[in-house]
């Protein structure tokens, strides 16, 4: 059995279309092999209106434990160089490079912070 979760990020579209569009809270591996198989109008024009800009779903990867989830990516997010978990210490965190200023943005996903590491303007 599929969760309608896992079955939005197989199909590539929102939880919110997924329900909308009568996908049940669970279905069998059958039935999502049909929709994926002979796709509805919906799905179908779902995926024709994409502009391909920002991904429907993104793998969020903890960079010190692991610990890995999909999550819908958010206009404010900016191109992350690590995710990690809230709960790490800095000291956890991969080193920052020569040359380069950080900076943290939480709440990204459920549990993460985002981590960017840029070059230092020049002045």
């Amino acid at each position: 059995m599929v969760t309608r979760r896992e079955a939005a990020q197989i199909l590539d579209i929102p939880l919110e279309m997924a329900h909308r569009h009568g996908i049940p809270p669970r279905l069998s591996e059958a039935e999502l092999g049909e929709l994926l198989d002979n796709p509805p109008a919906w799905l179908v024009q779902s995926k024709a209106n994409r502009t391909g800009k920002r991904p429907v779903w993104v793998q969020l990867t903890c960079a010190v434990c692991g610990f890995s989830e999909a999550a819908r990516p958010k206009k404010w997010w900016p191109e992350f160089t690590y995710v990690c978990c809230l709960h790490h210490e800095a000291r956890e965190i991969p080193v920052l490079g020569p040359g380069l200023v950080r900076s943290v943005y939480d709440g990204v996903g459920s549990r993460f912070a985002g981590i960017v590491d840029a070059a230092v303007p020049e002045a």
